[in-house]
């Protein structure tokens, strides 16, 4: 089937079924994920389906014999299947180059029915990872991160989400924070070990730090693109701190404008 008159939840399903029909392993994320767990029903104009970088390009080539456009969009996390005003991300990583698709998000995926076709669902715990550091002023995740504390709360798997935050625990502490903002009755279905745990780290630590380094870039690509020009701060996405190359990071900054 080509991409000629195909659009919508048409070729969404289109594109599922292909890849379910392939020995390509693939999840689904994004809006259709966030609706199953919370039943918060978003209209999107994308799919996004979450890969092992290794089977991306075999992911791309699988819907280009289809008659579909696709292509590596970005090098370090995503790329593109086009039908019209649609898109199906196929996603390996995150802009940031944080939250990688590994192993984990297929051992402790959730099967479901999505439009139809028998799916895996990302993990909540992967969702509320990739989520947690979405944070630029045309689109902020914290809404999404939270609808899942509210969805999940103590039968998350805590311990795999510290982990998963590692040295970026900062992140998931303030999320914990501003949903007992959000919702002050519902607070304690965060356990109080995590939060215990999360304050501890935050009363102990050093209040020297030798390096110049803005996190920020990890939580936004634009909003923090000051500090490293004008005040001279090292980038933490670049390695080895972080993951990206800069040729990675020159790439995903030259779309800003081209994306809003």
């Amino acid at each position: 089937m080509t991409s000629g008159g195909r659009g919508g939840p048409a070729f969404y399903v289109d594109a599922l079924e292909r890849l379910a029909r392939s020995d390509i392993p693939f999840l689904v994320g994004g809006a259709l994920a966030l609706g199953h767990y919370t039943r918060i029903d978003r209209q999107t104009k994308d799919l996004d389906l979450f890969l092992h970088k290794a089977d991306v390009e075999r992911a791309l080539d699988l819907f280009r014999r289809a008659g579909y456009g696709a292509e590596l969009r970005f090098p370090h996390w995503l790329g593109k299947v086009h039908c019209g005003d649609q898109y199906v991300d196929l996603i390996f990583s995150s802009g940031n180059g944080v939250a990688v698709v590994d192993h984990l998000w297929f051992e402790h995926a959730v099967e479901a029915e999505i439009l139809g076709v028998r799916v895996r669902l990302s993990p909540p715990e992967e969702m509320i990872w990739s989520k947690a550091f979405v944070q630029e002023r045309e689109r902020f995740d914290g809404a999404d991160v939270h609808h899942l504390f509210y969805r999940f709360g103590p039968t998350l798997d805590w311990q795999r989400l510290l982990d998963r935050f590692g040295a970026h625990w900062r992140v998931l502490l303030a999320h914990i924070i501003m949903f007992g903002f959000v919702y002050p009755g519902r607070k304690r279905v965060i356990p109080g070990w995590v939060t215990d745990a999360l304050l501890s780290r935050l009363a102990t630590e050093p209040d020297d730090y030798a390096d110049h380094v803005c996190n920020g870039t990890l939580l936004s690509r634009e909003q923090y693109a000051f500090d490293l020009d004008a005040l001279r701060y090292d980038d933490a996405r670049v390695k080895p701190r972080g993951h990206l190359t800069p040729d990675e990071i020159d790439i995903w900054t030259a779309a800003i404008e081209e994306d809003k």
